[in-house]
């Protein structure tokens, strides 16, 4: 977590480890509290039992708590949706065509490949089409996921912040061979990008 390898890491971690984190805590709150009135309210304790009446302050916090906690977590997703649907006008488009069961792109040049080539800190538009059935189109390390459907286009986008290499792959059931439905990005300097692009192809 926290890798920052493109710009949704820390938006997406941080959902997710606040959703995280209030979960266990009420977990481990409410199995103490059920084992705690086991043992004090048991039947050898208590061979009579009582009637407990209502508590106005109670019905009131254990409602107000868990709505205010929701709202936060929605809060927090709905800034990072927030950010991923709002492309840059500068970003650089790329055609990705899904099917099955492969993904191929296509650059504002004509060019088409296998793998994904970006130049580093640059917002890259992917537009997303199937030739098929439904895919999903999924980068793990840049906490990217995006559905794709036939006859329909979508939209995503990113800035990697790191060069290196990562993984594509399918987030959505498509088929026998689903499983192989992978592919990488390449994260390259400016430079490599430009020499990639207009000359000189970088050996992947």
């Amino acid at each position: 977590m926290f890798d920052d390898v493109s710009n949704f890491v820390s938006s997406v971690d941080g959902a997710f480890l606040f959703t995280l984190i209030v979960s266990v805590f009420f977990l481990v709150l409410i199995t103490f509290l059920m084992i705690f009135f086991v043992i004090k309210y048991n039947r050898k304790r208590n061979p009579k039992a009582k009637n407990v009446h209502g508590n106005m302050t109670l019905e009131i916090l254990w409602t107000a708590i868990p709505t205010i906690l929701v709202l936060l977590m929605f809060w927090y997703g709905w800034l990072g949706y927030s950010e991923q649907v709002n492309v840059p006008e500068d970003a650089m488009p790329i055609n990705v065509t899904a099917q099955m069961w492969k993904w191929s792109f296509e650059y504002e040049d004509g060019r088409k490949t296998d793998s994904l080539y970006v130049p580093v800190n640059q917002p890259i538009k992917l537009i997303l089409h199937s030739n098929d059935v439904n895919h999903s189109f999924f980068v793990p390390a840049f906490r990217l996921k995006k559905d794709v459907f036939p006859n329909r286009e979508r939209i995503a986008w990113f800035i990697a912040k790191e060069i290196g290499e990562y993984d594509i792959a399918c987030a959505e059931y498509c088929g026998l061979n689903h499983s192989y439905m992978y592919s990488k990005i390449f994260v390259l300097s400016e430079q490599d990008f430009y020499d990639w692009q207009f000359g000189t192809r970088i050996n992947k």
